[in-house]
């Protein structure tokens, strides 16, 4: 086997390219990861923008689907050449983050389990170290294949994260500001955990149409309707019981606040840059009894287990959201399109 394998790496912002890196090498408790299929997240443009930053040399990536290549030599339960999901988000399960339930900030510090692509090399790569590899490989159930489960790792464990995370019960009406991959899954999750009225709201004709697709009773257009207006009619002016923000702007958020009722949850999903303000009406000058609860990707072993069961089951189909695939040698040109959302691009499905 070739030392260098070839991969998507940041290099300023505004730039990543494809360049040859050495093959990682393992220690005890990881495994060594062949990729077969990844993609591209909202996340990895704001890194190439500068928006958020990282090293400069660092590979990109964080929604691995792959096999087992080689494994530590204190792992166990695993067998090289099995199918694996790894989460975006690799918790230790062993500090006290891990056992106080907060997985998604391993370590103790914020974000602090969102490595891949972050604090350590991700995954738009021809292969990948996954740290704590016995709390993170998730084996791929047969029958199910890698664009199947392309949206496990990251994107709908987020959606689906912003669902639960506004605590949605049976009979709940939902708002859902922005439908881009990840407000598809939290429309799916609404539907999943019991909402009867879920609203979804953007401007692209083909994303509301897959929000109707994915569970989704009204669609809002906002160019054409406004849609604070539209959510608090369409509910008899009482407000929703749950208003998910999955875009990250003042003006989304805002929304969100706008048509929640009193004792409502906004469940925010959105990555925020610069300053973020409450607007005091909209806060009821903060006598509302309003919820705010942010979610960072839940991960681990047991999540993907879970979600991948939600596929397996027939309960919510995702793989229409890779709308565009590219080779590895060509994830420049995937990032061009992606980042300017031409052609009614939701997912673009990577293979080396």
């Amino acid at each position: 086997m070739s030392k260098l394998m070839k991969a998507a790496v940041f290099v300023e912002p505004g730039r990543i390219v494809l360049d040859d890196k050495p093959i990682p090498e393992i220690g005890p408790s990881d495994a060594l990861v062949r990729i077969t299929t990844t993609t591209i997240c909202g996340t990895d443009i704001h890194i190439l923008k500068g928006e958020y930053p990282v090293e400069r040399g660092r590979i990109i990536g964080h929604e691995p689907v792959g096999v087992i290549e080689k494994l530590g030599s204190a792992v166990v339960g695993y067998a090289e050449g099995q199918r694996v999901v790894v989460g975006a988000i690799t918790p230790c399960g062993q500090c006290h983050s891990c056992l106080d339930g907060h997985l998604a900030q391993c370590g103790g510090h914020v974000i602090g389990g969102w490595r891949f692509g972050n604090t350590i090399d991700g995954c738009q790569a021809e292969f990948v170290l996954v740290p704590n590899a016995m709390a993170n490989l998730t084996p791929v159930p047969d029958g199910l294949s890698d664009e199947q489960v392309l949206m496990c790792p990251d994107i709908m464990s987020t959606g689906f994260g912003g669902a639960e995370s506004g605590r949605i019960k049976i009979g709940d009406s939902v708002a859902v500001f922005a439908q881009g991959p990840i407000g598809l899954c939290a429309t799916a999750g609404a539907k999943l955990k019991g909402a009867t009225l879920i609203i979804a709201v953007d401007s692209l004709p083909e994303r509301l149409a897959m929000a109707k697709q994915l569970g989704a009773d009204v669609t809002i257009d906002y160019r054409q309707t406004d849609p604070v207006a539209e959510i608090l009619k369409l509910t008899r002016q009482r407000g929703v019981d749950v208003a998910i923000e999955a875009l990250g702007t003042q003006q989304t958020f805002e929304s969100c606040l706008r048509v929640l009722k009193p004792g409502g949850t906004l469940s925010s999903l959105g990555v925020y840059s610069g300053k973020l303000s409450l607007p005091l009406d909209a806060m009821a000058a903060g006598l509302g009894d309003h919820r705010i609860v942010t979610t960072l990707c839940p991960g681990g072993k047991e999540r993907m287990r879970r979600l991948m069961n939600v596929v397996a089951s027939g309960r919510v189909d995702l793989a229409p959201l890779v709308t565009h695939r590219f080779k590895l040698d060509t994830i420049v040109e995937a990032y061009e399109l992606f980042a300017h959302q031409r052609d009614g691009v939701l997912k673009v499905a990577i293979t080396p």
